[in-house]
């Protein structure tokens, strides 16, 4: 197992029903060998934010980092993370974790968001125990293969809302076989509508 950089991260939780966030730190786990450590830069702010701080959806787990448009440089690697390399920027979407096995019906079909045994970036837990917390905070760890590449040509202040909103109105695109030159209706020019242009 590679030693973290990061062994208290800072962030803004929740501790109850509302809109108030105010200074938490935790101990992260340990930083498997599927694993990186990224140091936050830049998280978006998503209308699912407010909802599950607010326990609006249900029950929330208190205290509560949320943030799942995170965008931060990679500064450690598990052993076996040959994709990515410190230094790297990466974009964290809403899942940190699936399992990603041959033989599971949902990660076999590239549909890991439906995996039983998906992390979600916050207000999860892992199969351990250990709760999973967001982005707005100075350090997150997720499963590597949750953590995108950034290309040269984005500039990372303007990546944080395609790792939600981005991805929600391109992957439908993409299902469809959607290309340059197709003509598609946008309802709206909201958060999602003018990503989608």
């Amino acid at each position: 197992m590679v030693e973290g950089k990061i062994n208290e991260i800072h962030g803004w939780a929740a501790k109850q029903p509302g809109l108030k966030v105010e200074p938490w730190s935790y101990t992260p786990r340990p930083v498997g060998e599927n694993d990186v450590e990224i140091q936050i830069e830049y998280s978006g702010i998503c209308g699912s934010d407010l909802h599950t701080i607010k326990a609006d959806w249900g029950t929330a787990l208190y205290p509560l980092i949320v943030g799942h448009e995170i965008v931060g440089k990679v500064i450690t690697k598990g052993e076996k993370v040959a994709h990515l390399n410190e230094g790297d920027l990466v974009g964290v979407g809403a899942q940190v974790f699936g399992c990603l096995q041959d033989d599971c019906n949902a990660c076999s079909r590239d549909l890991d968001p439906h995996c039983p045994k998906k992390v979600f970036t916050y207000n999860a837990k892992y199969a351990d125990g250990q709760q999973a917390h967001g982005g707005y905070a100075n350090a997150v760890r997720v499963n590597a293969n949750y953590a995108i590449k950034i290309p040269a040509n984005i500039d990372p202040v303007y990546a944080p809302p395609l790792m939600c909103a981005g991805a929600t109105v391109f992957a439908p695109m993409l299902r469809k076989g959607v290309k340059k030159g197709d003509k598609v209706g946008v309802v709206g020019i909201g958060g999602l509508g003018h990503l989608a242009i």
